[in-house]
């Protein structure tokens, strides 16, 4: 699979097109608005706005499979994103990442090992997929790594493009 030609809509409506992503480093998060892990937000827009001049975006993947942590609609995610954290990243609709109605996408990135060797299913929210220029997973960081800590940012800084 390659992940630029998987089908995902916007969380705003409509086609999300990952394919405008070819060619620029990607973290792929899954994301909750009630969940402990929520204010990880903070730190996933201030890497957009550090990076995205670089070649760089985060994708945030709306989930409500963990205890029920993102029941809102696509309009109260947004507006809670933007109003509570400044979030301008991009966003998908809300999607499963695990179990038999995992969407496409998440197929292919489970199968990513992290720093520990772990591999297989999401764990919890706030997930994270650093994605290189060709579409194959660089890293994977686990929902309790910060954002912006120094091992997702010296990623992030070895897969923005040349």
């Amino acid at each position: 699979m390659n992940i630029y030609d998987v089908q995902i809509d916007a969380l705003t409506g409509g086609p999300a097109n990952l394919a405008q992503y070819r060619g620029t480093a990607m973290l792929i998060v899954n994301v909750a608005s009630q969940c402990g892990l929520t204010p990880q937000y903070a730190a996933l827009e201030k890497l957009q706005q550090q990076y995205a001049g670089r070649g760089f975006t985060v994708l945030g993947v709306p989930c409500n499979q963990f205890m029920g942590q993102e029941p809102g609609t696509p309009q109260e995610i947004a507006t809670f994103c933007s109003a509570t954290y400044g979030a301008t990243f991009p966003m998908t609709q809300k999607t499963d990442v695990h179990g038999e109605s995992r969407h496409r996408l998440y197929t292919e990135l489970i199968t990513a090992a992290d720093a520990e060797g772990y591999c297989g299913e999401i764990r919890w929210n706030f997930e994270k997929f650093l994605i290189a220029p060709d579409g194959t997973v660089a890293a994977r960081f686990a929902p309790q790594t910060e954002p912006d800590a120094d091992e997702v940012t010296a990623a992030i800084e070895a897969a923005l493009p040349a």
